[in-house]
C-alpha cells in the first residue's frame, strides 16, 4: 500500500510539471490522462494554475467543468441524476455537456463518490451504493469496493450480511473556497470540545490528588498509631515482668528451707519403724 501511495505522488508531481507549459488542447488531453491516471485522485493544484483555469472560457469549456466534477463532484452529478448540491453550483449540471469517461475514469469517480459519502456516514448501506454509483448489481458493488480499498481511497469491510459497507478510513477530497469557512467553524468547535474535555480531565486529575493526600495522611496516622500501640505493649509487658521476677540466691534459699508447718520428725519415726521391726525378729527367734 505505502510503495502504491508513493508512486502516486510521483505521477502527479510529474503531471503538474507538464500541465505548467501545456495550453489549449495538449492541456485538455494531459487533463483527461490525469483524470485517468491510477492513484491520482486529488486535482486541487492542478485547478490552481492559471493556464487551466482560462481553459474555463475556452473551447476546451466541458473538459474544465469535467476536471471540477472529479475534484468535488460524484458520479451522480456527472450523470445530472440528482440535482447539484449548492457547493457546485458554478457549473451546469448536464451531463451530455461533459466529455464522455472511459471505464477507468468512471471507476475513479465512483471511488471518490463513495469517500464523499464516507465523510457523512460510517455504515453505507448496499442500497445508497448502488444508486448513488449507478451499478446494476452487488457483485459489482463489491468488486468496486475492494478495487479502492486495493488502490488505498479507503479502508474498511463489506458486511455481507446485513448489506452494507463499513468504512475505517477514507482520503480527503478537495477543498472549495466557500466550504473553508465551515471547515473553520467545525475546527472552533472541535477546539472548544477538546477544551472542556481538558477542563474535565484537570478537575479529575485534582480530585484524585486530593484523594491521594488523604490516603496518604490517613497512612501516617493509622502507622503512628501501631507505633505508639507498639510502645505501650513493650512497656506493659516489662513492667509486668519486673514486677514477677525474683532474685536467684534467695529462690535458691526458698527451695532449701522447709516450708512453714513441714513436720520435722518424720526420720524419728522411720527409726522407730526399724527397731520395732528388729524387735519383732528377735521375737520370732526365741520362739524357734
Amino acid at each position: 500500500m505505502s510503495a502504491e501511495v508513493k508512486v502516486t505522488g510521483q505521477n502527479q508531481e510529474q503531471f503538474l510539471l507538464l500541465a505548467k507549459s501545456a495550453k489549449g488542447a495538449a492541456l485538455a488531453t494531459l487533463i483527461h490522462q490525469v483524470l485517468e491516471a491510477p492513484g491520482v485522485y486529488v486535482f486541487g493544484e492542478l485547478l490552481d494554475m492559471p493556464n487551466v483555469r482560462e481553459l474555463a472560457e475556452s473551447d476546451f469549456a466541458s473538459t474544465f467543468r469535467l476536471l471540477t466534477v472529479f475534484a468535488y463532484g460524484t458520479y451522480a452529478d456527472y450523470l445530472g441524476e440528482i440535482r447539484i448540491s449548492s457547493t457546485l453550483s458554478f457549473f451546469p449540471a448536464e451531463a451530455r455537456n461533459l466529455p464522455p469517461l472511459t471505464e477507468a475514469q468512471k471507476n475513479k469517480l465512483r471511488h471518490l463518490s463513495v469517500v464523499t459519502l464516507a465523510a457523512k456516514v460510517k455504515c453505507i448501506p448496499y442500497a445508497v451504493l448502488l444508486e448513488a454509483l449507478a451499478l446494476r448489481n452487488v457483485r459489482q458493488l463489491e468488486d468496486l469496493v475492494i478495487e479502492a480499498v486495493y488502490a488505498d481511497v479507503l479502508r474498511g469491510s463489506l458486511d455481507q450480511r446485513n448489506q452494507r459497507l463499513e468504512v475505517d478510513y477514507s482520503i480527503g477530497r478537495d477543498i472549495q473556497r466557500q466550504d473553508l469557512s465551515a471547515i473553520a467553524r467545525t475546527l472552533q468547535e472541535w477546539c472548544v470540545g477538546c477544551e472542556v474535555v481538558l477542563s474535565g480531565i484537570e478537575e479529575q486529575v485534582s480530585r484524585a490528588n486530593q484523594h491521594k493526600e488523604q490516603q496518604l495522611g490517613l497512612k501516617q496516622q493509622i502507622e503512628s498509631e501501631v507505633a505508639n500501640l507498639k510502645k505501650t505493649i513493650k512497656v506493659t509487658t516489662a513492667a509486668a515482668a519486673a514486677a514477677t521476677s525474683q532474685d536467684p540466691e534467695q529462690h535458691l534459699t526458698e527451695l532449701r528451707e522447709p516450708a512453714p508447718g513441714t513436720n520435722q520428725r518424720q526420720p524419728s519415726k522411720k527409726a522407730s519403724k526399724g527397731k520395732g521391726l528388729r524387735g519383732s525378729a528377735k521375737i520370732w527367734s526365741k520362739s524357734n
